[in-house]
């Protein structure tokens, strides 16, 4: 039974339709275990008014059709959010739809494995996430949290952070994070506004065709639309940041609702003002906005602009007092100075004969990047590392679904330009270099999918193609990328899965556009790195809510960058306050990542949700030696995550997340390079794998108290992260020898930081909605 209190009501609305888009009439909508219910009416829509406030699982179903669920969604006096339905067609047509069914996880036929995915509720309330949706991502099966724990990198099944594609609404965005790692994606905050979200996909195995350089993971964020008939505010509050989202209808006048919708938001950090208070050197400062405006121009066709950017600006400040750790934080750490920005155009199109759809995206992104780092950082004088780069990107991506009888054909092409120009002046590695570069890079890709044996054997094969204009050996048929995935379902609870991928990504424009000191552009005669993906599982429902999975796979890499200057694989970096690839490189390192994984998934019943997982991997590049294996720094072998939330009766929610990652290895510091170059640190790479970090465990909990009243609804929750306070294993930081008043003892010595981090980290914030 849902969990409902005192007399506020509120409502649930949304669409239904099938696979193409055509609105289903007629179709059931209900929460489940209550009598309230409707039916939708000509054009998809349905309306359930005076719904008790409170958590439920609402069930869509219609005859011909498999039933679907979503879970765990909250109704609320006040900034309801639409939950749409897209049914799949019944391949046994039934006559009738048996409810005990309605509420089966489904999963897609194309990717049937390692694909995960979280409704809107359970983003918004993750425990430990600080309303951050990458955050979230992280604790998905498979996803390794960053060195340290406080990073946004994915770093999925042992591959690197720069590994995984990120898309919003088909948009493909290359920066998520506020103070990304230029070369990589990953960054200490995501500037996705959780508010916008209405599921959150990660697929770590099997792509779709549709998405060109994945080597690990694609991510992606399905956007909700505003509201069509009410404006609707909505303020939040965290531990990090506030942020103001509005939507609404336009253009409604008298109607009921309207056609054209909007959805806006803005986020400011203050950060800078609490570490400021309590003595931090730190200063991270940023902005980011956020909108999507949805029209639509008739029953067949409809148009969307997306826009997400961000102002960052990460500085330090020197401390009123002297403090060992936080002078050599002050020190070390770079000046971050990021704009970015993604805007795009999408037009869907629905065909009159009811047998497919396309969308067409037309977008653009840049990114400016000024990352430097001061031998005199107090005073911002003597540069030894500074990067001022620009990356710009227009890229058409054109898709389309065709139902040819039994067979789904899914087909589409994308051009992109693509420009980059950068200054560096590196004078640890006597780097200095002035670049601009352009280009085109071109793909297409198809896949055809059917299910077999009225429902027991689904099969989809497919490929892609890439090839670009600045690449010397690359073109179309060496990166043919071929793809497959089977499912065969033993019973209705029972199925075996299999897949087998190969996927290509071009190197990022650091390594592309990298000039050495005769500015002569190095690296123009390497290859796409090739990552070829195999993955066998079985996956069992014990109830219809309720499953667990287990899969094998194994990951093999070709055409690995290594560094000419380190002779390691890059595999190994990304993961820091960097700038990746500037330098020389060769794509002649190999690499293998392979292990199991176990999950449990419990979808909302008698209050309570979770899931859990088990991940047990190998992950090892090469160099230059292509026999010689070694352990890269995401190698720690074992993966547990859990995450789940019981409801409690008056809107009260517990819930908690736990990770655990073993033994790390990590790159020593070369102590007698560091000393000369100080405060620039050298690592010492021909001794990783020598020595390994702790393991990391984190135990965060989070309660949630929601009231509702009239006109608004109100969240209150508070979160306390590390609970356990277990010590957060980082590598050895290094600072020179000073004095009790911090003047630097002659002659120069290093010191090794003693690092005290297992403490207790309360938040509180607040959610309003009116």
């Amino acid at each position: 039974m849902p969990l409902s209190y005192g007399q506020t009501k509120g409502e649930v609305f949304g669409k239904v339709t099938d696979e193409v888009g055509t609105p289903i009439f007629g179709a059931s909508v209900y929460l489940e275990g209550t009598s309230l219910g409707t039916t939708t009416d000509f054009d998809g829509q349905y309306r359930i008014e005076n719904a008790p406030t409170g958590s439920y699982n609402l069930i869509a179903s219609y005859t011909g059709y498999e039933p679907q669920t979503k879970f765990n969604i909250i109704v609320k006096s006040k900034g309801n959010i639409a939950y749409n339905f897209t049914l799949k067609e019944d391949v046994v047509q039934l006559n009738t739809v048996t409810v005990t069914d309605a509420n089966v996880i489904t999963r897609p036929r194309e990717t049937p494995l390692s694909v995960r995915s979280l409704g809107a509720v359970e983003i918004a309330n993750y425990p430990g996430s600080n309303n951050d949706v990458v955050q979230v991502a992280q604790t998905l099966p498979g996803v390794s949290p960053s060195i340290g724990g406080f990073r946004n990198d994915l770093i999925i099944r042992g591959g690197a952070p720069n590994e995984t594609v990120y898309y919003l609404d088909g948009m493909e965005v290359p920066n998520i994070n506020h103070f990304a790692t230029q070369g990589s994606a990953g960054g200490p905050v995501g500037m996705v506004n959780v508010s916008f979200i209405s599921e959150v996909t990660l697929s770590s195995s099997a792509f779709g065709a549709q998405y060109d350089n994945p080597l690990s993971g694609v991510l992606q964020f399905s956007q909700r639309n505003g509201n069509p008939r009410d404006f609707v505010k909505n303020f939040r509050v965290s531990a990090s940041e506030a942020a103001f989202t509005v939507e609404g209808p336009l253009f409604k006048g008298d109607k009921d609702q309207s056609q054209t919708t909007f959805l806006a938001s803005v986020r400011r950090s203050y950060l800078q003002f609490l570490f400021a208070q309590i003595g931090l050197p730190f200063r991270p400062n940023y902005w980011d906005y956020q909108f999507k405006i949805n029209h639509n121009i008739d029953k067949h066709n409809s148009i969307s602009l997306l826009g997400l950017g961000s102002i960052d600006d990460f500085s330090l400040e020197p401390p009123d007092e002297f403090d060992e750790e936080q002078q050599a934080t002050l020190e070390q750490a770079p000046f971050i100075n990021q704009r970015t920005n993604a805007i795009g155009v999408s037009w869907k199109n629905r065909f009159k004969d009811g047998s497919g759809f396309m969308q067409t995206t037309l977008s653009n992104n840049f990114l400016m990047n000024e990352f430097t780092r001061y031998a005199d950082p107090e005073n911002e004088q003597d540069i030894i590392f500074n990067n001022d780069a620009t990356e710009n990107e227009t890229k058409l991506r054109y898709e389309m679904t065709k139902f040819l009888g039994e067979w789904k054909l899914f087909s589409g092409f994308n051009v992109q330009y693509s420009k980059y120009d950068n200054n560096t002046s590196n004078v640890t590695d006597n780097q200095f270099f002035s670049t601009v570069i352009d280009f085109m890079k071109y793909g297409l890709f198809g896949n055809l999918t059917r299910t077999f044996f009225e429902g027991k054997v689904d099969l989809s094969v497919g490929f892609r193609m890439d090839d670009d204009t600045f690449l010397q050996n690359s073109n179309l048929l060496k990166t043919f990328s071929p793809r497959a995935a089977i499912s065969y379902n033993f019973t209705q609870d029972w199925s075996l899965n299999a897949t087998i991928g190969r996927y290509y990504k071009l190197p990022p424009y650091t390594i592309l556009g990298f000039r050495n000191n005769q500015n002569q552009l190095v690296n123009e005669d390497i290859n796409y790195t090739q990552s070829d993906h195999y993955v066998l599982g079985v996956e069992y429902f014990l109830n219809p809510s309720a499953s667990f999975s287990l899969e094998g796979f194994y990951k093999a890499y070709d055409d690995y960058p290594v560094s000419v200057l380190d002779g390691v694989s890059l595999a190994n970096k990304g993961g820091g306050f960097e700038v990746l690839g500037s330098e020389e490189i060769e794509t002649v390192g190999k690499g293998r990542s392979y292990g199991l994984e176990f999950q449990f998934q419990q979808k909302l019943t008698n209050n309570f949700f979770g899931i859990f997982s088990y991940t047990w991997f190998y992950s090892e590049f090469t160099g230059f030696n292509r026999s010689n294996y070694l352990p890269s720094v995401w190698n720690s072998r074992h993966l547990i995550s859990f995450v789940g939330g019981y409801k409690l009766p008056k809107n009260w929610e517990i819930s908690s997340r736990f990770r655990f990652t073993g033994n790390s290895p990590f790159v020593p510091t070369d102590l007698d390079a560091t000393l000369e170059n100080y405060p620039d640190v050298v690592l010492d790479y021909d001794r990783l794998g020598d020595e390994q970090l702790g393991i990391f465990s984190q135990l965060d909990v989070r309660i949630d108290k929601k009231w509702n009243f009239p006109n608004w609804s109100f969240n209150l929750f508070i979160e306390a992260q590390n609970i356990l306070t277990q010590d957060i294993p980082q590598p050895p930081e290094y600072g020179l020898v000073r004095d009790m008043s911090g003047n630097i003892i002659e002659p120069r010595s290093l010191t090794e930081i003693e690092q005290g981090n297992g403490q207790v980290i309360p938040s509180i914030g607040i959610v309003v909605d009116f």
